[in-house]
């Protein structure tokens, strides 16, 4: 028997040096209507590529499983990018994110995104994911399998 959503999922991306640190990466097609008026892909569609890989880091460190479970997920409590190059139609962009800087409540998770077209950075982030409780509303701790994951993904530097 066949697993129909292993087929259906994209294959992985084609490692490239600019990301080799970083243990999630997507492939990412830039799409015509996300350039604006300027002729370069909007500033807001980076944020969104960066969502892209943060929801496929808490599904790989268990975050997304800890909401479903028992209601403690990731909440994004501040983000930010440092555009460094425009992006245009047509392109792939490989975006990478990372995590680091685990604390009881809450870790950093760092972006980057290479355009393949020019083989260079176009972006980097960060934002700050916290530990929250969505039934009590409230911050909570980092659930303890999820602390292991990250660990897993990132080496024994990341979790302090």
């Amino acid at each position: 028997m066949s697993d129909d959503s292993a087929s259906s999922r994209p294959p992985p991306p084609t490692p490239h040096p600019l990301v080799a640190d970083f243990p999630i990466l997507l492939d990412i097609p830039v799409q015509w209507g996300e350039m604006d008026a300027y002729g370069h892909v909007n500033n807001t569609v980076l944020f969104r590529y960066f969502e892209s890989a943060r929801i496929a880091y808490l599904e790989r460190c268990g975050l997304i499983e800890s909401y479903e479970r028992n209601r403690i997920g990731a909440i994004l409590q501040s983000t930010e990018c440092r555009f460094r190059m425009p992006l245009h139609y047509p392109d792939t962009v490989v975006v990478g994110a990372r995590g680091d800087d685990v604390k009881h409540d809450r870790f950093t998770m760092y972006y980057r995104v290479v355009s393949r077209s020019h083989d260079t950075i176009a972006a980097e982030g960060r934002g700050v994911i916290v530990s929250f409780d969505y039934v009590s509303r409230t911050k909570a701790p980092l659930p303890a399998n999820v602390r292991a994951r990250i660990k897993q993904l990132e080496g024994e530097t990341a979790v302090r």
